[in-house]
C-alpha cells in the first residue's frame, strides 16, 4: 500500500473526465469536449516515476478500491444504456492510441534484434529483452481486445454484452504484473544505452506514434515516456468499468460480468501496489547525497519493559525510530529521533545468543475485550448524539474519550515479536498485531539490503536534519482510530463472511503448505483461522470453508505458508517455529460486492503464486435467525426438550459427545472455540448426528478438533429458540444490569430455576465444560472471558418481536454493542460463579415464585 501513499490520485467518480489518451469521459460526444470544441487526442509526456498504478486513497493514504455503482433503475434505462455507449466510444478511441504507442514501441524492435547478430550491435540480445520485456504480449491482448470490442459498438442495441471482454482483459492482468516487475530496470538499461551509444539515442527519443485511423499526424515520443503508458493502463480501465457499471441496469446481463471485472482489476492493483517499488521522496543530506523513503508506519516498541507507540521510518540506508514530540497549539509538528540502525549494520538475527528477550507484558484477554465493548458502545452514543439537537459538543467529547480509548487498544493489542539487531550495538523489539505486517517490514528491508550498502554514521546535525524532514516525508500522517476518519466512510461490515480456501498454483517446488485469514478489527488485525497443511506438493487442494466472525472489518488478508518441522527453527522471541511465507495479499470487503446471497470467486496473486477463494457475507442478525427443522428425526433445529426425550438423557447426545472430544485432545489447542473449524468438516459432522450414523464416534475421533468445537456452537445456535429461550430473555437482560450483588444473585439464580429442566441441565453441562477448558488458559489462550464472548450471544438472543419492540437496534454495530455485551456478562456471571447442581436448584425452588 506505502507504494501509492506519495502520488496523488484522481479519485474516479461521475465528473471524472479522463483527459490522457482521448478517452474523454461523461460528456465526451463524438470527439467533441463539453464546450462543443473539437477535441484531439493528446499523449500524456508524462514524467518517469517508479510505476504506480493509482487506485483511490483514504485520508490518511491507505488504499481504498471505490465502491462499485449499484446499476441503473428502471426509469433511466434509455438515457443510462446510450450513456453505456458513449463512454465504450471514448474508451475503444483511448484503446486505438495505446495501440498505436504499444506499436511505435515495437517498431525499432525488429533492426535493433537485426544488428544484435552482428560484429557492431546497437543493443545486446539481452538488453533488448530487458527493455521490451512483455510489450509484444500486451500488445497482443489489445489488439484481440479492440477488435472484439469494435464491432459491439458498431451494432449497438440494448441487448449488447461487453463483460465478457472486459473479463477476459482483467483476467490477464498477469502479463502486466510482469512488466511492472522488470519496468524499473527496463528504465535503468535503456538509460544506460543511450547513454553509452549515440545510435540507441537519437531512436529512444524520436519514437514516432501515429494518430486515430482518419489523422494522418504522427506525434513524436520518447522511449521513456511511453513505457510508462502500460504501468497507466490499467488504472485506467478499472475506471471505465466504474462508469459502464454506473449506466447499466442492475438485470442487465453485462452488469454481473463488469463487477467480476472491476473486483479483479481492483484487487489486481491492489496487490501491485503493495509489491512494487514506491515514488520515493528524496532527502539530501549535508554532504549531497540521496537519502529517500521506502516505508513508515505506527509500531509498538517495547521500551524499558513498557510499550510506547512509535513513528518507524524505513530509508534506503537506515532505519529510524521516532516519537511525536508534544507541541502547543497552532506550533508546527515536530518528530524526535530514539534511535537509528544503518541497514549495512541491521540483522534480524540476535547477535549474542545471551541477549536478553525484553519481558512483554500481555494483557488478560478480556480487558481487551471490555475496551472493545466500551468503543462500540462509545460509537453508537456519538451516533445518537450527533442526530440530537445540540448534541454536536456531546459528541466531540465522546469522540475524545473514544479515541484515548481507541489508542489504549492499539498500543496493548499487538503480541507478535518483530526484533531488529544492530550488529555492533543494541536489539530493539516492537510488537505487531500481523504476522502479515511482519513480513512486509522484514521484506522491505531485506530488499534494500540486497544493494550495496555503505554504513552511514550520522552526525547529530544530519540526525536532526533528517528527523525533522519526517514531518513532510511521511506517508502515515495519523494512528488508525475511528476519530482519524471521517465520517461518511465505511464503518466496515458486522456479521460473518464465509471464505473457502480452495487451491493455489505457482510453486516451484514441493512443499508443506497452508494458508491463514487475517481480518482488521478496531484499526488492527488478527488471524482468525487456518487450513489445514497440504504435504509435498505444487499445487494443494484444500477447498476448505470456514465462518469468520466481523467487527467492522473492511479488509481480509490471505498468507500462504510453507511448514517447518525443523524444532532448530525456533524463534527465541515468541518461542514458536518460524513457518516460512511463501506470498500474501489483500482484497477489500466492499459491502456492495460482498453482501450477495451468491458465492463470490476471486484470485489473489502474491510473488508468483495465485490462491483462489470464494466469499459471502451474512449480517449478524440474519444469521442469528432461528429457523427450525422440518423434520423432527434430527437433532440440529429440533427443540430440546423432543431431543432429550426421544433420546431418554438429560442432556442431547451431541453436546456430550463434542464437549467429551474437545476435553480428550482439544483442552490444549490453541483458540479452542474461536479459530474456526473448516465447514465441510462441520456440515459432515452435523449430518452424521442428524441421520445418527453408526460411525460417528469414528468420525469424531478422526476429525480436526476445531470441527467438533464448531459443531458444538453450531448446534445452539441453530435450536429454534436459545437455550436460554426467548421469553426469559429480557428477565437476563435486566437481572444482569442489577447493581446490588444480593439482588443480582437471587435474580439470576431464580431465572436458572425457571428453565425447562433439559435446557438447565445442558446449560449447567455446558458451564462446567468451559470452565475447564479455561482452566488451561496458559496453554489455549481462552480466558472464562474469552468463551463467554464466544458463546454468549449463541445461548442468548432477543426474540424477533423483542428485538422490533425494543426499537434499539438502528444498524449493524448497534447489534453488537447494544445486546451483545449484555449476553456476554450474563454467560460471564454464571462462569465465574462457584459451582451450580441441579439438585440444589430444584431444592430451592420452594422458597420461590416461579413467576417471572
Amino acid at each position: 500500500m506505502d507504494a501509492l501513499k506519495q502520488q496523488p490520485v484522481k479519485q474516479p467518480d461521475s465528473e471524472c473526465n479522463y483527459n490522457t489518451d482521448g478517452y474523454e469521459g461523461e460528456g465526451a460526444e463524438d470527439g467533441k469536449s463539453q464546450d462543443g470544441s473539437e477535441t484531439l487526442p493528446y499523449i500524456d509526456e508524462s514524467p518517469t516515476m517508479s510505476p504506480q498504478l493509482c487506485v483511490a486513497q483514504g485520508p490518511d493514504g491507505e488504499v481504498i478500491s471505490p465502491t462499485p455503482p449499484e446499476g441503473l433503475h428502471e426509469g433511466d434505462l434509455e438515457k443510462g444504456l446510450e450513456m453505456k455507449k458513449l463512454v465504450l466510444s471514448g474508451f475503444l478511441t483511448s484503446e486505438e492510441i495505446y495501440i498505436n504507442q504499444l506499436e511505435a514501441l515495437q517498431l525499432p524492435l525488429r533492426p535493433l534484434k537485426a544488428t544484435a547478430t552482428t560484429s557492431q550491435p546497437v543493443l545486446t540480445m539481452q538488453q533488448i529483452d530487458t527493455i521490451f520485456y512483455k510489450i509484444q504480449d500486451i500488445l497482443e491482448i489489445h489488439k484481440e481486445f479492440f477488435d472484439a470490442l469494435l464491432p459491439s459498438i458498431q451494432q449497438w442495441d440494448e441487448k449488447v454484452t461487453v463483460g465478457h471482454l472486459f473479463k477476459k482483459l482483467a483476467s490477464q492482468l498477469g502479463v502486466y504484473k510482469a512488466f511492472v516487475d522488470n519496468y524499473k530496470i527496463a528504465l535503468e538499461t535503456a538509460e544506460k544505452c543511450s547513454q553509452a551509444n549515440m545510435q540507441f539515442q537519437k531512436i529512444s527519443e524520436n519514437l514516432k506514434v501515429k494518430g486515430p485511423k482518419d489523422s494522418k499526424d504522427c506525434t513524436t515520443v520518447s522511449m521513456e515516456a511511453l513505457l510508462y503508458k502500460p504501468i497507466d493502463r490499467v488504472t485506467r480501465s478499472t475506471l471505465v468499468l466504474h462508469d459502464l457499471l454506473k449506466h447499466t441496469p442492475k438485470d442487465h446481463p453485462d452488469f454481473p460480468l463488469l463487477q467480476d471485472a472491476l473486483r479483479i482489476s481492483q484487487n489486481f492493483l491492489s496487490s501491485i501496489n503493495e509489491e512494487i517499488d514506491p515514488r520515493r521522496t528524496a532527502v539530501t543530506t549535508p554532504k549531497g547525497e540521496a537519502r529517500q523513503l521506502v516505508k513508515d508506519g505506527f509500531l509498538v516498541e517495547v521500551s524499558e519493559s513498557s510499550r510506547k507507540l512509535r513513528h518507524v521510518f524505513l530509508f534506503t540506508d537506515l532505519l529510524l525510530c521516532a516519537k511525536m514530540k508534544k507541541t502547543s497549539v497552532g506550533r508546527h509538528q515536530q518528530y524526535e529521533c530514539k534511535w537509528y540502525i544503518p541497514l549495512a549494520d541491521l540483522t534480524f538475527q540476535t547477535p549474542d545468543d545471551s541477549d536478553p528477550c525484553p519481558s512483554i507484558q500481555v494483557l488478560p484477554e478480556h480487558e481487551i475485550e471490555e475496551m472493545k465493548m466500551k468503543i462500540s458502545v462509545l460509537k453508537n452514543d456519538i451516533q445518537k448524539e450527533k442526530k440530537a439537537p445540540k448534541g454536536q459538543n456531546r459528541a466531540e467529547r465522546l469522540r475524545k474519550k473514544m479515541n484515548e480509548q481507541e489508542s489504549w487498544l492499539l498500543l496493548h493489542s499487538p503480541t507478535i515479536p518483530f526484533r531488529v539487531h544492530n550488529k555492533h550495538g543494541k536489539s530493539f523489539l516492537f510488537l505487531l498485531s500481523s504476522d502479515y505486517e511482519r513480513s512486509e517490514w522484514r521484506e522491505s528491508i531485506q530488499k534494500l539490503q540486497k544493494k550495496d550498502l555503505q554504513v552511514c554514521i550520522l552526525t547529530t546535525y544530519e540526525l536532526q536534519v533528517l528527523t525533522n524532514s519526517c514531518v513532510k516525508l511521511r506517508t502515515v500522517h495519523n494512528i488508525p482510530v475511528t476519530g482519524n476518519k471521517d465520517d461518511e466512510e465505511s464503518s466496515g461490515l458486522y456479521g460473518f463472511l464465509h471464505v473457502i480456501v480452495h487451491s493455489a498454483k505457482g510453486f516451484k517446488e514441493s512443499a508443506n503448505l497452508y494458508c491463514t485469514l487475517e481480518v482488521d478489527s478496531f484499526g488492527y488485525f488478527v488471524s482468525k483461522a487456518k487450513t489445514r497443511v497440504f504435504r509435498d506438493t505444487t499445487e494443494p487442494l484444500w477447498n476448505e470453508e470456514f465462518e469468520i466472525e466481523l467487527e467492522g472489518s473492511q479488509y481480509l488478508r490471505i498468507l500462504c505458508y510453507e511448514k517447518c518441522y525443523d524444532k532448530s527453527m525456533l524463534n527465541k522471541d515468541d518461542n514458536e517455529i518460524v513457518d516460512k511465507i511463501m506470498g500474501k495479499g489483500q482484497v477489500q470487503l466492499d459491502p456492495q460486492t460482498v453482501q450477495s446471497k451468491n458465492w463470490q470467486v476471486d484470485v489473489i496473486e502474491m510473488n508468483g503464486i495465485k490462491v483462489e477463494f470464494s466469499m459471502k457475507f451474512t449480517s449478524r442478525d440474519l444469521s442469528l435467525k432461528r429457523t427450525p427443522s422440518k423434520k423432527q428425526s434430527g437433532v440440529f433445529g429440533v427443540k430440546i426438550n423432543v431431543v432429550t426425550k426421544r433420546e431418554r438423557s438429560k442432556v442431547p447426545y451431541i453436546v456430550r459427545q463434542c464437549i467429551e472430544e474437545v476435553e480428550k485432545r482439544g483442552i490444549d489447542e490453541v483458540g479452542i472455540y474461536r479459530i474456526s473449524g473448516v465447514a465441510t468438516d462441520i456440515q459432515a459432522l452435523k449430518s452424521a448426528f442428524d441421520t445418527n450414523t453408526k460411525d460417528i464416534l469414528v468420525m469424531l475421533s478422526d476429525m480436526d478438533i476445531n470441527a467438533i468445537a464448531g459443531t458444538l456452537k453450531l448446534y445452539f445456535r441453530e435450536l429454534p429458540e436459545p437455550l436460554l429461550t426467548d421469553r426469559l430473555y429480557p428477565a437476563f437482560m435486566e437481572g444482569i444490569a442489577l447493581s446490588d450483588p444480593a439482588a443480582k444473585e437471587n435474580c439470576m439464580m431464580h431465572l436458572l430455576r425457571t428453565l425447562p429442566d433439559p435446557n438447565i441441565m445442558t446449560f449447567l453441562t455446558l458451564l462446567e465444560h468451559l470452565k475447564r477448558v479455561a482452566e488451561k488458559e496458559p496453554v489455549n489462550k481462552m480466558s472464562l472471558h474469552n468463551l463467554a464472548t464466544v458463546f454468549g450471544p449463541t445461548l442468548l438472543r432477543p426474540s424477533e418481536s423483542e428485538s422490533v419492540k425494543g426499537q434499539h437496534i438502528t444498524s449493524a454495530s448497534d447489534i453488537w454493542s447494544h445486546d451483545v455485551m449484555a449476553q456476554v456478562q450474563v454467560l460471564l456471571y454464571y462462569l465465574q460463579h462457584p459451582p451450580i447442581s441441579f439438585a440444589e436448584l430444584k431444592r430451592n425452588t420452594l422458597y420461590f415464585s416461579t413467576d417471572v
